[in-house]
């Protein structure tokens, strides 16, 4: 089987993998400044996708251009997720490079999607291909494909721990190859349980305390769990932003079954006071003794742009961050400096600014736990910013690792 790396090649985003020039797992989108897309020049038979975020799944559209027409299969939730960031994509980037596609090709992925559920093999460009729960986001998965002689899992994004929206990874398929993701290779995080109850204790410190506090979310898997654990916690919200038509979408029936506890998210839902921003609505919630849980996740834009400059300058008001802030970002320039540009004003934020990780990316010790079923099988190490280094460790450990360059060619 003849690998290439398009993307994800010892860096986060843009993740594509090529597999005998005619199957593609993923094709994303580096969404920083300038954008970067998949290297080359591919024209597959077929596309599998791991799951719905941009950088896995923001090129795909791309893929339909001209007279080219590969069947694209994914889970039911991954497709959705997939169309409703491509649709944001349109709306604030199209006819720029920042969106690679045009609507005429977005339009043509609903004619050749299909989706599956996990573990029920189907046929895609001559391959048996299988999905396993990856416990990342609803309808993420690790994708196992077999042509008959050799099988590679390439493990896409995941998470071996308990989240509140999903149940860690489980699935460990028989492989002679396994492209497994390194984001948090370098990480160990205290318990779960224990980041959860700091994060409830201290957004209930401050409503006690009279202040406001704004939790800025990912809108995709992010905002739900946030929601779900106000929800076992007894914390009212508001929730703004993208993260509403997602938890609307994982409630479909269709998607439902992807969740740890239906029940629990339906039940957030309820708990939650959906905002639709009209009529000053946003600010005068600034003003409350609440919780507001709103995107962008790293306050490059959305709706924290309204709440974060109306909370700022009393202390007594917290904004909790609850994921990696890359390097640049307004969001990782307020951890570290107290200050950020906001909507286009650089601003002094006197407001308590806390950092939780809630990352659904496995860490060390959840990667190492999934490697140990394949100490003898050859692993590709990929998606991280610290590709080599991880490999260097792993070999130091007894597993055939390396980490494969971007475009480079591989026989597994």
């Amino acid at each position: 089987m003849d690998v290439q790396l398009l993307g994800g090649a010892r860096e986060i985003g843009r993740s594509a993998i090529c597999i005998d020039d005619t199957l593609v797992l993923d094709f994303g989108m580096d969404s920083g400044n300038p954008p970067a897309f998949p290297v080359g020049d591919v024209d597959p038979d077929a596309v599998v996708v791991s799951h719905g975020h941009l950088d896995h799944a923001g090129s795909i559209p791309t893929l339909l251009s001209g007279d080219a027409r590969p069947s694209i299969h994914w889970t039911p939730p991954t497709y959705d997720l997939t169309m409703v960031l491509a649709r944001d994509t349109l709306k604030l980037h199209g006819g720029s490079y920042d969106c690679p596609f045009t609507e005429a090709e977005l339009a043509r992925v609903a004619e050749v999607s299909e989706t599956h559920g996990y573990r029920e093999p189907f046929k895609a460009a001559g391959y048996e291909i299988t999905f396993f729960d990856a416990g990342h986001v609803p309808g993420s998965a690790h994708v196992l494909v077999d042509d008959g002689d050799t099988r590679l899992l390439y493990t896409g994004d995941f998470h071996t721990d308990e989240q509140r929206l999903l149940a860690g990874t489980t699935a460990r398929p028989e492989a002679d190859a396994v492209l497994c993701e390194s984001t948090y290779s370098d990480v160990t995080r205290p318990p779960r349980e224990r980041i959860e109850r700091e994060f409830a204790e201290s957004l209930r410190t401050t409503i006690w305390e009279g202040g406001t506090v704004v939790v800025p979310a990912f809108g995709i898997g992010r905002t739900q769990e946030i929601l779900c654990i106000c929800e076992e916690h007894d914390l009212e919200c508001y929730v703004d932003g993208m993260g509403k038509r997602v938890t609307e979408l994982f409630l479909r029936d269709a998607n439902r079954e992807f969740l740890r506890d239906p029940d629990l998210l339906r039940r957030a839902k309820g708990n939650a006071r959906f905002v639709d921003g009209r009529d000053g609505q946003r600010r005068r919630i600034a003003e409350q003794n609440t919780v507001i849980v709103t995107t962008s996740g790293m306050l490059h834009g959305g709706p924290a742009m309204t709440y974060v400059p109306a909370v700022r300058s009393h202390p007594t008001n917290k904004i909790a961050m609850t994921g990696y802030q890359v390097e640049g970002t307004p969001g990782r320039d307020l951890l570290e400096t107290g200050s950020a540009e906001l909507d286009g004003r650089v601003m002094r934020v006197s407001a308590q600014v806390e950092q939780y990780d809630f990352s659904a990316h496995a860490d060390r010790d959840g990667v190492l736990s999934f490697l140990a079923s394949y100490t003898d099988t050859p692993i590709l190490v990929n998606h991280g910013d610290r590709c080599e280094a991880f490999a260097d460790e792993l070999r130091a450990d007894g597993y055939d690792a390396t980490a494969p360059e971007l475009g480079e060619q591989l026989v597994v």
